[in-house]
């Protein structure tokens, strides 16, 4: 089993690493740090550039957790493709950050987290950056 954690580059991608190190550790368990972007766009503004993926993975070696990156694209649904990677990793626990967004923009673009959090055959921990308010 593997702590699955959904990492972009932003505070709150970064407040779940953070949080899916220390479950890793404390589960004694492999992380899966996953960073996805649709396949076939030219720029996506989630996709982290290969060195800041080597230093989440560099964070989590340093607290003494087995940790791997994969970058799976997705074609249709981030929501559905992020758990179908938790059913094959055999994730015990799934990590996610949260960032605030107006009502306005939940309805115009949908929430990933809400999806994830709403239709998860398995624990979600929903994670928000220092200072982040809703």
């Amino acid at each position: 089993m593997s702590i699955i954690v959904g990492f972009v580059p932003t505070p709150a991608g970064e407040a779940a690493l953070t949080a899916g190190i220390a479950e890793a550790k404390l589960r004694n368990e492999d992380l899966v740090i996953v960073n996805s972007a649709r396949e076939g766009a030219l720029v996506d503004k989630s996709v982290a550039p290969d060195n800041v993926l080597a230093q989440a993975a560099s964070r989590a070696a340093e607290a003494g957790v087995t940790a791997r990156v994969i970058q799976p694209p997705y074609l249709h649904d981030l929501a559905d493709e992020f758990l179908d990677v938790a059913r094959e990793a055999d994730a015990s626990l799934i990590v996610i950050g949260l960032r605030h967004r107006t009502q306005v923009g939940k309805f115009i673009l949908g929430s990933h987290a809400q999806r994830i959090l709403m239709q998860a055959d398995r624990p979600v921990l929903a994670v928000k950056a220092d200072g982040a308010g809703f």
